[in-house]
């Protein structure tokens, strides 16, 4: 029976749970948190609205109770705290990378075999937590990202051109936030280059839209956004367990390719059965080497201060 668990029942994890049942992508659906009854409630909502929308994937929630989620095949990690006022970025990353550390000794020791996928925010450097703290191979510990901040570039110029954002494809590599990395020369309308399509300084500024687009929905809402980053959770988990060999940015620890050593970045992969089942190689041009080098620099920065505050 297939099975998955999502840590964290918060806005984006109950997303993510809500989703994956909808699409009937596991049997059975384990949602957890460390808040009284909040998973529960919320699991046995998803589960009451099976009878309306036609689903069978059978949704359980949990308080801290990591035994209910004993053999599961994949694991969504959503849990952390969001950064407050007067809180540095070190405050932060010392926080969450704690609880990440906690949930990934719990995930490991009920489901050893499992294929984690981390959304914890700061994504790259709580996949490295993650990474570290299972001791799994590099291709079952992966953070979602890419497929978020691809959506959004997506939709962004889905409304740009007035067409279906299901025409639109594109690749985007780089670390979580505004030194990630779009690619026009990668995105494509219907196999059309969008370069052809839409005017250079309207490409640039949702190039520029894009890279701060998690921020536009906090100074929107007072919040970070979840239906969007549920939704691409739950899609890798579907890739995943339906072994569909999708093509999706996610974030991985790279071992020389592009040349670069023991950091966690966005990069295309093939996703499967197995997790990541291929790093893709794309041949960059030299100013796609030099942003991909930018990012690559704030995030290994990011990683030194996880690696001070372990010692």
């Amino acid at each position: 029976m297939s099975k998955v668990t999502v840590v964290g029942a918060g806005n984006v994890g109950a997303t993510c749970a809500d989703v994956l049942a909808y699409r009937e992508v596991a049997e059975e659906i384990v949602l957890i948190d460390i808040k009284e009854g909040i998973a529960e409630g919320k699991a046995l909502d998803i589960w009451q609205k099976a009878p309306i929308n036609q689903y069978d994937s059978r949704t359980v929630g949990s308080t801290n109770d990591y035994s209910k989620t004993a053999n599961s095949d994949v694991v969504v990690i959503t849990s952390g705290l969001p950064r407050k006022p007067g809180m540095t970025r070190d405050d932060l990353i010392e926080t969450n990378a704690g609880i990440v550390k906690s949930v990934t000794e719990n995930v490991v020791k009920y489901s050893p075999n499992a294929i984690i996928i981390v959304v914890s925010n700061p994504l790259d450097v709580m996949t490295y937590q993650a990474h570290l703290t299972s001791g799994l191979n590099r291709n079952k510990v992966i953070g979602m990202a890419g497929i978020l901040d691809t959506a959004r570039y997506r939709a962004f110029l889905a409304e740009e051109l007035n067409i279906s954002g299901k025409e639109i494809q594109a690749i985007l590599m780089g670390g979580h936030g505004d030194t990630m990395v779009p690619l026009p020369r990668y995105t494509t309308v219907a196999g059309i280059p969008v370069t052809e399509l839409v005017e250079k300084d309207k490409l640039d500024a949702i190039i520029e839209r894009t890279k701060f687009g998690g921020g536009e929905l906090v100074k929107l809402m007072g919040t970070s956004a979840w239906y969007a980053p549920g939704s691409a959770a739950a899609q890798m988990v579907e890739a995943i367990l339906k072994n569909q060999r999708r093509v999706f940015p996610v974030c991985i620890k790279l071992e020389g390719e592009y040349g670069i050593e023991d950091c966690y970045l966005g990069v295309p992969v093939i996703l499967g059965k197995n997790g990541v089942e291929k790093v893709i190689v794309l041949d960059l041009n030299e100013e796609e080497k030099a942003l991909l080098e930018t990012s690559r620099g704030h995030v290994k920065e990011v990683m030194n201060v996880l690696d001070k505050l372990s010692k």
